[in-house]
């Protein structure tokens, strides 16, 4: 089943759906798109994020530095940790969340 998310006053939109995870079992996925803004995204789990188009500026817990993911690139974020991105351009990505 797909479910549609939408944050930030409609300025960062996914739709979830279920994937094929670890070893054949399901695992959770989101596809979507963010506008040009400042963002804070809080984990439940360990997350991947792949950028499809656009760029990413992203803080990492823990890091001092801000650093750009431009298409075809791709981060991860630790569970139960906030993270920040700075989006300049309108951006596509997909989430996997192990």
């Amino acid at each position: 089943m797909l479910t549609v998310n939408e944050y930030f006053q409609g300025n960062v939109k996914s739709i979830g759906l279920t994937v094929e995870g670890a070893q054949g079992a399901p695992g959770k996925a989101t596809v979507g798109v963010m506008a040009p803004g400042d963002y804070e995204f809080g984990t439940n789990c360990v997350e991947v994020m792949k950028v499809i188009a656009g760029k990413l500026t992203v803080k990492l817990p823990g890091q001092a530095a801000w650093k750009d993911f431009g298409p075809g690139s791709e981060f991860r974020v630790d569970a139960n940790v906030k993270f920040q991105l700075k989006v300049t351009v309108d951006t596509a990505y997909l989430c996997l969340y192990l």
